[in-house]
């Protein structure tokens, strides 16, 4: 009975202590967040990528990542941490959205019009964006001279 007892304090004591450290590892994303929207953007990534350290299928803290590297001009890490955010939910219809306008700067339009097929399909918020999607991606179709002008 007093094994019993003890392995169950013991239970007991280690979900406290895990559970402790769920939350203030949550919490990063939430400070990081706040940090983001006052456009204290340096402050923000490193926050948000230590979110991603104690939660590495943290696709809010992958997506934002994203936003960040958009507004520094950093393609690459843009579009890899937007890859990361639809291998955890390929329906993120923001994630797609942003990756199709990456890939219209980057003038690559099969993927741009690959992604657009994908977006369509998830599209629940965002659909309003279509038709900016379609006009951008029109400018960049191949053939179409008088759109590029």
């Amino acid at each position: 009975m007093i094994k019993k007892f003890f392995v169950l304090k013991i239970f007991l004591i280690y979900f406290i202590l895990i559970s402790n450290g769920f939350t203030k590892q949550s919490d990063y994303f939430n400070k990081a967040k706040a940090l983001f929207d006052n456009k204290e953007i340096d402050k923000s990534k490193f926050l948000f990528e230590r979110d991603i350290v104690f939660n590495p299928m943290s696709e809010k803290s992958y997506l934002y990542l994203a936003k960040i590297f958009n507004i520094n001009g950093n393609d690459i890490d843009q579009e890899t941490n937007l890859n990361n955010v639809l291998l955890i939910n390929p329906k993120n219809e923001e994630a797609i959205y942003m990756l199709i306008l990456l890939k219209i700067k980057l003038s690559d339009y099969n993927k741009a019009t690959e992604l657009l097929d994908s977006f369509l399909l998830v599209c629940n918020s965002f659909c309003y964006k279509k038709n900016d999607l379609d006009k951008k991606l029109k400018k960049l179709t191949p053939g179409n001279e008088e759109n590029n002008n």
